[in-house]
């Protein structure tokens, strides 16, 4: 018999479960001043591999100004280094999304709790990830396709 999926609880049924952060203001505010330096850290690495892989021509990086043609290897080169900083700027940018939610999170007073289950996340999970929506293992079952992710 196949297994059912469970149904995630709604955001709003999680805030309803436990309406209030378990943290202290004090733990909020360092949490908040992490996930501000954390995301002023991503800000200033997009714009270092943007003006650096993405706005730049292979003669400017590379500082040959012959007139000698380009190899076709370098040019594959290229394209690969070009594709790898656009995925990491991808990365980076979901990353500076996730953090946004958390400060949400922290305005709201629903940082520090499972948009899952409605319970608290450890303290340890949130000095790791301070962005971290799900309790660890509220994340594992989401990663073994047992429960479904909270929108």
């Amino acid at each position: 018999m196949a297994e059912r999926k469970k149904k995630t609880p709604k955001k709003a049924d999680a805030q309803e479960q436990n309406p209030k952060s378990p943290l202290s203001e004090k733990e909020i505010a360092a949490f908040k001043a992490m996930l501000l330096q954390r995301r002023r850290e991503i800000h200033q690495n997009v714009h270092v591999i943007e003006g650096e892989t993405l706005r730049k021509s292979r003669l400017d990086a590379s500082g040959d100004l012959s007139s000698m043609p380009i190899h076709m290897a370098d040019l594959g080169t290229d394209n690969f280094q070009q594709e790898f900083s656009l995925g990491l700027m991808d990365s980076e940018r979901r990353l500076i999304a996730e953090i946004d939610d958390a400060l949400h999170r922290i305005e709201a007073g629903t940082y520090g709790i499972c948009e899952g289950t409605g319970k608290p996340i450890a303290k340890a999970r949130l000095e790791a990830q301070p962005w971290a929506r799900y309790s660890v293992e509220y994340a594992r079952l989401i990663e073994q396709g047992r429960v479904e992710e909270a929108e």
